[in-house]
Order: C-alpha cells, then sequence, then structure tokens
C-alpha cells in the first residue's frame, strides 16, 4: 500500500459524522439546525442531552486515535506488524513520521469538513485529542487541566477549547525540553500548530459571538 493512503484512510474516518449521525437516530433531527451548528460533542448535548454529548466526544476521540493507530501499522513504526516503510520504495523512518503528521492533520480535516455532509461538521476538538493522545499524551494532559480551569473559570466551553488546542504545541515543546524528548520533533509539531489552527478556525464563529459577548 502506498503510504500516501494513509491520509485518505485517516480523513475518510475523521468525516464520520458520529454527532449527527447519533441526533438523528436518536431525535430524528439535524443537529447543524441547533446552537453552533456543528456535529461535536458539545452541539450534540445541547440537542440530544449529555449522554449523547458523551458518547460523541468518546468516538470522535477514538476515531482520531484510530487514524494514527492505522497509520503507524500501515507505515511500519517499530512496536507494529508490517514491515517498515523503509521496505516500501526505500523512504526512512523520518519520513514516516511526516506521512503521520499527515495523517494527523488529515482526521482533523475530515471531521471539520466531512465529505458526508457537504464539507460541514464540528470544530475538531475530541477528534485533536483523540490524536495527540496517540502522538504526545504527555503534552495532553495540562492541556486538558487548561480546558477545565477555563471553563470553570468563564463558562465557555469553546474559549477552553480553543485555549487548551493552542496549549497542545507549546507543552510538546516544554516536553520536548524538559522531560522527554518528542521523536521526530519537527513533524509532530507540524501536525500539532496545523492542527490547532484548523481548531481554532473552526471557531470563528465562536471568536465572534465572545467578542460580542452573545457566546452561549
Amino acid at each position: 500500500m502506498l503510504p500516501g493512503a494513509v491520509i485518505v484512510i485517516a480523513y475518510l474516518l475523521g468525516s464520520i459524522p458520529f454527532g449527527y449521525l447519533i441526533v438523528r437516530a436518536t431525535k430524528g433531527a439535524d443537529v447543524r439546525e441547533t446552537g453552533s451548528g456543528g456535529t461535536g460533542a458539545t452541539n450534540v448535548s445541547r440537542r440530544a442531552g449529555k449522554a449523547a454529548g458523551v458518547l460523541t466526544l468518546v468516538l470522535d476521540a477514538l476515531k482520531g486515535a484510530a487514524a494514527i493507530a492505522i497509520a503507524k501499522l500501515l507505515l511500519g513504526f517499530p512496536g507494529f506488524r508490517i514491515e517498515q516503510l523503509g521496505g516500501h520504495g526505500g523512504s526512512s523512518l523520518q519520513d514516516a513520521h511526516w506521512w503521520l503528521a499527515a495523517a494527523a492533520i488529515a482526521v482533523i480535516v475530515g471531521h471539520i469538513f466531512p465529505v458526508w455532509l457537504r464539507f460541514r461538521g464540528g470544530k475538531g476538538v475530541a477528534t485533536g485529542v483523540g490524536v495527540f493522545l496517540m502522538l504526545s499524551p504527555i503534552a495532553v494532559a495540562p492541556a486538558v487541566v487548561v480546558f477545565a480551569l477555563v471553563v470553570w473559570r468563564t463558562r465557555y466551553v469553546s474559549l477552553g477549547s480553543m485555549l487548551a488546542a493552542v496549549a497542545i504545541p507549546l507543552f510538546m515543546l516544554v516536553q520536548h525540553a524538559y522531560i522527554t524528548p518528542v521523536e521526530s520533533l519537527t513533524p509532530m509539531m507540524t501536525a500539532a500548530i496545523t492542527g490547532t489552527a484548523l481548531i481554532v478556525v473552526a471557531h470563528r464563529e465562536n471568536i465572534r459571538r465572545l467578542i460580542g459577548g452573545a457566546e452561549n
């Protein structure tokens, strides 16, 4: 299988609209017509209740994690049972890390712009959590603390989500400098910064409402 296939697989996984499907199955409604118009856990909770929101959160995170696990398997990372990528055209493990970073970005893009819903999906936060739990769990842990503290102090889930996303590449650098080296830092930071940018852009309407004092 060509290494580029991991990008296609990751995008298609990200495009599975769990929140949309859960609300459609339980309420017979389109979650995109509620609240912020997204398909993520927060908006699903508004339309179908907290249990549906938690289920959406878990499934969206799992698809992010699954995209990375599948990419590592197909790219032959150490600890996986398929040949090293070097057996497919002589690419190096460093190249494999760039393909892995591309898959990480692709699954978040798939969640935000799902082909099945005319490219109108969620904000990418839960999927991003799943991705970086697989790539850099040490950086995710303090980012979750940032999210919790911001939501506790402000009651704005959107603000907490954005600041937590911004925190992940920063904490990844802290991890690399002071705790344990991040393997192939450059591609991993590229994935983290690009993923953060996608998440913040997906929250652009929330940013406008926050500035205008009209955010939920």
